[in-house]
């Protein structure tokens, strides 16, 4: 039964609560121990906090799932959790969780209690709505991000990554809705109703556009945010970024993948290596260069 709940808060997911330690690493404290165990028991509430939201999104979605190829082996889809113990296992992480959460943090708490109440909006309606379902998603990164900068006290922050981090994640679920529909195909509508308001030529102009964004957004903080070090050495990891975005184009386009953005960190190597090459070289640069 545990183990059944714990798959079912899709711990392979968690590391979306990484964004809690953008303002932890842009703001040059990632090796101060105080911030850092801040940060640190955040994200780990982040990870309790979404894994109860998951466990909500999969009693909603239980018979959809039963539909879908892959879902229907989830616990609660496949019958090995019942939905009386995810509810009682609900209840006692989400209360447990936000009760931490303000402990630790009153604004922090305040975040985490919207994050919950915007994500059961989404599992019971918002989720149906065709592009709100994505700017939902998109508004849980910001979310996270926003929740780290009240950890600590902030100094060189850059507003710039709040707008980085909506295109990234709005990149993102629009990439994972495409995946879907191409998966699916005729029964895309029987496993998630929102694939009804979306075509593929319609999510690849969406694509289009928010990747273009990301990319320019992203090069404009590199050398305009006056937190980053006056040398400019910031712009060099563009390329990265570029690189990263280009290859989940290619996932979702060639390889067919990308319906689980999470999976593709996991797994594919040059994605995997983007990632980290990007963030070796940001750490270089503010903390060493």
């Amino acid at each position: 039964m545990f183990k059944s709940i714990f798959s079912t808060m899709r711990p392979k997911q968690w590391t979306k609560n990484a964004f809690v330690f953008a303002a932890l690493v842009f703001d040059g404290q990632l090796l101060e121990v105080g911030p850092f165990t801040q940060t640190l028991v955040g994200f780990i509430l982040l990870c309790l906090a979404s894994g109860t939201v998951y466990i909500i999104n999969d009693i909603a979605d239980i018979e959809q799932d039963k539909q879908h190829p892959k879902k229907r082996q989830r616990p609660l889809a496949s019958g090995r959790l019942s939905v009386r113990v995810a509810w009682i296992a609900t209840t006692v992480l989400g209360v447990a969780t936000l009760a931490a959460s303000f402990l630790l943090n009153w604004w922090f708490g305040a975040l985490l209690l919207t994050y919950t109440l915007i994500n059961l909006l989404y599992s019971y309606r918002l989720k149906h709505v065709p592009i709100i379902d994505v700017f939902i998603i998109a508004s849980g990164f910001v979310l996270r991000v926003g929740a780290g900068v009240t950890l600590i006290t902030v100094e060189r922050f850059s507003p710039w990554l709040y707008v980085c981090t909506t295109l990234l994640a709005l990149f993102l679920g629009f990439g994972k809705r495409r995946a879907e529909l191409s998966l699916l195909a005729h029964k895309a509508n029987t496993h998630r109703k929102v694939l009804d308001g979306y075509t593929i030529s319609f999510l690849d102009q969406l694509i289009t556009i928010v990747s273009a964004m990301t990319i320019m957004a992203y090069s404009l903080y590199t050398f305009s945010a006056e937190n980053l070090p006056g040398n400019h050495l910031m712009m060099l990891t563009i390329p990265f970024v570029v690189y990263g975005i280009f290859r989940y184009l290619y996932l979702i386009h060639v390889e067919n993948a990308g319906g689980a953005p999470d999976e593709v960190l996991l797994t594919d190597m040059p994605f995997l290596t983007s990632i980290i090459g990007w963030g070796l070289l940001v750490m270089l640069i503010l903390y060493i260069g």
